[in-house]
């Protein structure tokens, strides 16, 4: 746990872990990405600079995430079994451990703006399903109609999945989508991508939030939560010591209890950001199949940008900084 007086405001966001298939795409598909995560860290940063609360700012970065269909989360959500939508949010706030967490819903346009009002509302800190859905609208989010959030490369995606599982006999999930076709290829290897977005933020006051949402697995059991809604699973935040969002295998994030377990190893061991989430990412999670990564920022700024996968969509930006972002595993964060 840090004791340093001085810090330096930042954000730092994710979307998505998985492997890279540098052959499959084009310099101007790989642009897009680029771009997608420079203009969200941007507009993030107005809230940043404007002395906008750390949860008011990982919010506004994860909305932006959520908005963009390249990302696996809000209007780019993939498809249960039963070809619907099931979305999944979390925004913890680290002064006084606050948090609001939502799963299962499909019909709230931005899931992290419901799980922020959620969080300030106080009461329950976890809602699910058709209740989510009206605690969401009560409070003012936007609600839209559930075929919203379906586009036809997601759907294509699904039947891909599905025609895959009919012919091998077996159930399968792809952990954000499957391969798309050539002309649509994504930076990061479909079947085996992690799809969450996150952001985490130390603020001008020298205050934590982390928030996270998902759209969850292709062709899912509906019903199935992962680690994105669950507080110390894919979301944390703790003052003076640390805010973490995780993107990976749910179950064993889950059980590594993994957000949780790099604060306690900085308050606890006193650890560094850089040792802590090396530590989780390639000692802890890998015999429990965790594949994936997360984000952190520490009380003074440092910023962990973890992976055991081949790559991960992220970025981070100070205060008065450039947008700097990265997709491959041997990338360094560099303008889009």
């Amino acid at each position: 746990m840090t004791t340093s007086t001085t810090f330096r405001p930042v954000i730092a966001i994710h979307g998505g872990a998985g492997t890279i298939t540098r052959a499959s795409i084009t310099p101007a598909q790989q642009q897009a990405y680029r771009d997608a995560l420079c203009d969200v860290l941007q507009g993030a940063q107005q809230k940043l600079a404007a002395g906008a609360p750390a949860e008011e700012v990982a919010v506004e970065a994860v909305r932006l995430l959520e908005e963009c269909p390249l990302f696996n989360a809000g209007r780019g959500a993939v498809f249960t079994a039963d070809a619907t939508h099931e979305m999944d949010a979390c925004v913890m706030r680290g002064r006084d451990l606050a948090c609001g967490s939502l799963a299962g819903v499909s019909t709230v346009r931005n899931p992290v703006r419901a799980a922020l009002a959620l969080m300030e509302a106080g009461g329950p800190v976890f809602m699910i399903g058709e209740a989510a859905e009206r605690f969401a609208q009560a409070q003012g989010c936007e609600m839209v109609a559930r075929d919203w959030f379906s586009t036809e490369q997601r759907l294509t995606q699904l039947r891909t999945v599905q025609a895959a599982a009919l012919a091998s006999g077996r159930e399968q999930v792809a952990l954000d989508h499957t391969a798309q076709s050539q002309t649509q290829a994504a930076p990061l290897d479909e079947r085996k991508k992690m799809g969450t977005v996150g952001a985490v933020v130390l603020d001008v006051q020298g205050q934590l939030a982390a928030a996270t949402s998902t759209g969850g697995l292709t062709n899912k059991k509906p019903g199935r939560v992962g680690d994105s809604p669950v507080v110390g699973a894919g979301t944390y935040a703790k003052h003076g010591v640390v805010a973490v969002s995780c993107t990976g295998v749910g179950e064993a994030f889950i059980r590594g209890s993994a957000a949780h377990t790099v604060a306690a190893r900085i308050e606890l061991l006193g650890e560094s950001v850089a040792k802590a989430t090396a530590e989780v990412i390639h000692r802890v999670l890998p015999p429990l199949g965790g594949d994936g990564g997360l984000i952190a920022v520490g009380a003074d700024g440092e910023v962990s940008l973890c992976f055991n996968s081949e790559g991960m969509y992220r970025g981070q930006i100070g205060i008065d900084g450039e947008a700097l972002v990265a997709i491959y595993a041997n990338d360094a964060l560099a303008p889009a």
